[in-house]
């Protein structure tokens, strides 16, 4: 046995402007589980939670594609897929940042969910600030 806990997990982000909060995050994620998926929120779906984006989706999406931890890259169309992407990629496991905590307890009915706390001191609004203000 690998020592992996989960067989696929699955996660959820814009992932703009990627940082090493973003790649903290998903390297921890795979260190619990033998497949990572995750899914890019797309620039549609952005516009709707009120997001402006810097970087296209595309451009995400080929991003976290591009890490070796990362087995599967989706689209994150809408708050409702997540019940049927847990069913549909057959997801033993769900990681959010800890900023989310709560939120996604109705998926306990299909997987684990796990919450974990976020990298101290960055944050995609925190350096869009940053790049505002100088």
């Amino acid at each position: 046995m690998n020592g992996k806990k989960y067989k696929r997990a699955i996660t959820y982000g814009t992932y703009d402007l990627f940082h090493i909060g973003h790649l903290r995050l998903l390297k921890r994620i795979a260190e619990m589980a033998e497949e990572l998926y995750v899914a890019v929120s797309s620039d549609e779906f952005n516009a709707l939670k009120g997001k402006k984006c810097i970087v296209p989706f595309e451009y995400r999406k080929e991003i976290v594609e591009s890490l070796r931890m990362v087995t599967k890259v989706i689209r994150e169309d809408n708050w409702e897929q997540k019940k049927d992407d847990v069913q549909k990629y057959d997801c033993d496991l769900f990681v959010m940042g800890s900023d989310w905590t709560g939120k996604f307890d109705f998926l306990k009915d299909y997987c684990e969910v796990i919450y974990l706390p976020r990298t101290e001191g960055i944050s995609t609004t925190e350096i869009k600030q940053e790049i505002k203000d100088h």
